[in-house]
């Protein structure tokens, strides 16, 4: 008799189908999401998009399935932290419910209701990492491709403007490096993935191309 295959990649129940419900994650975050990303002409949608395409990647590659609700979080990830704190997650929860509300929130780095006043950018990122550390793979997962994702886009603009780059951020080389490798500690403590071991080969890159650089 033949027995069933022990192969994770073969199981059926790991396979990602996606429904009406992404379609309306994507129109959600198309109305909030108008902004252009970091002083670009780039549509903020864009690193949306991308963000959820890596998490899609991951599907029958990652430790854990890869869900619709991972990749609605994807879409919605900013949505929170840009556009309304605490009354706009209940608001994604209303509309695609607590697991989504879940990952969304565990990819927040800040509640506030204004997004002009945030916590201090130090303050806040070290508060996230820590929090990081104790939230499940399927955030983390995600957390990884958001940040492959602003590497990979930092990386590709310095490869065009040099130095020029970190005068759009809040910090400049040396924080915003120290910042990458301490979410990547957390991914790789964590058991990493395809992601992680890509945002460790951008975020190595990354460094030897500015290292002549005084910050």
């Amino acid at each position: 008799m033949k027995t069933e295959s022990k192969n994770p990649h073969n199981d059926q129940s790991r396979h990602l189908h996606l429904t009406n419900r992404f379609t309306s994650a994507i129109d959600y975050a198309r109305h909030l999401h108008i902004e252009r990303r970091k002083r670009t002409d780039i549509p903020y949608m864009a690193h949306l998009l991308g963000v959820a395409s890596l998490v899609m990647a991951e599907a029958g590659h990652a430790v854990i399935p890869v869900t619709e609700d991972m990749v609605i979080a994807a879409l919605l990830h900013d949505t929170v932290e840009d556009h309304g704190g605490r009354v706009r997650l209940e608001d994604v929860k209303q509309n695609f419910g607590p697991n989504v509300a879940r990952l969304v929130e565990g990819l927040t780095d800040s509640f506030a209701g204004d997004s002009g006043n945030k916590e201090p950018w130090q303050q806040r990122k070290e508060a996230y990492i820590s929090r990081l550390r104790k939230e499940p793979a399927d955030v983390q997962l995600i957390s990884a491709a958001d940040k492959l994702y602003n590497a990979k886009a930092i990386l590709d603009d310095y490869r065009e403007i040099g130095p020029e780059i970190w005068s759009r951020f809040k910090r400049g080389r040396n924080d915003q490096l120290w910042y990458f490798n301490a979410l990547l500690d957390v991914f790789k403590e964590s058991g990493g993935s395809r992601t992680v071991q890509e945002l460790e080969s951008v975020i190595a890159e990354l460094t030897q191309i500015s290292a002549n650089e005084s910050d």
